[in-house]
C-alpha cells in the first residue's frame, strides 16, 4: 500500500511573508500531516512617482521578499519551500497558481485586520469560494505599507 501524498500548500504573503506567525503557522501545519509548500507573493503596483518601470520595480521588491522568507520557511517547514512571485492582483495571482500548479489549500498571511488591505478586499473569503481550504495567519503588528497585505 503507498503512503497517501503530502497536502500541497500555497502561502501567499508580502509584508507578511518573514513574520514569526506565519513560521509558526507553516510549523503546526507540518505537525497536522504531511505536506509541501510554496510561498508566493503578489509583485505590488507601484504608481508612476519616480519609478521608471513601477511593474519591474514591484517584481523585484517580491523577489527580495522571497529571498528573506524562505530560508526562515524552510526551517519551519523541515524541508525547502518554494517561491514565486505573483501577479499586482493578489486575487488573480492565487487563481493563476492553483490552476497552474494545483494546489490542496491555501494559507494567507495578513497584517492586523485593521491595516490590512487584503482582509478589506475580503481575499481569504474569494480564495475560499474558489474550493480550497483556508487558513488565514494575522501577524503582529509591523511597519505598515497600506498598499500591500
Amino acid at each position: 500500500m503507498r503512503a497517501p501524498s503530502p497536502s500541497r500548500v500555497l502561502i501567499v504573503a508580502h509584508q507578511t511573508a518573514d513574520s514569526p506567525e506565519l513560521a509558526q503557522a507553516v510549523a503546526r501545519r507540518v505537525n497536522d500531516g504531511a505536506c509541501t509548500f510554496t510561498l508566493l507573493v503578489p509583485a505590488r503596483a507601484h504608481g508612476l512617482h519616480g519609478v521608471p518601470d513601477p511593474e519591474r520595480h514591484g517584481i523585484s521588491e517580491a523577489e527580495e521578499r522571497l529571498e528573506v522568507a524562505i530560508p526562515l520557511l524552510s526551517e519551519a517547514a523541515g524541508e525547502a519551500i518554494l517561491g514565486v512571485v505573483g501577479g499586482h492582483e493578489p486575487l488573480a495571482a492565487v487563481q493563476d497558481a492553483l490552476n497552474a500548479l494545483g494546489f490542496d489549500e491555501v494559507m494567507i498571511a495578513m497584517l492586523p485586520l485593521r491595516d490590512s488591505r487584503w482582509f478589506r478586499l475580503e481575499l481569504p473569503r474569494k480564495v475560499r469560494a474558489l474550493g480550497v481550504p483556508v487558513t488565514e495567519v494575522i501577524t503582529s503588528a509591523r511597519e505598515v505599507d497600506h498598499t500591500a497585505a
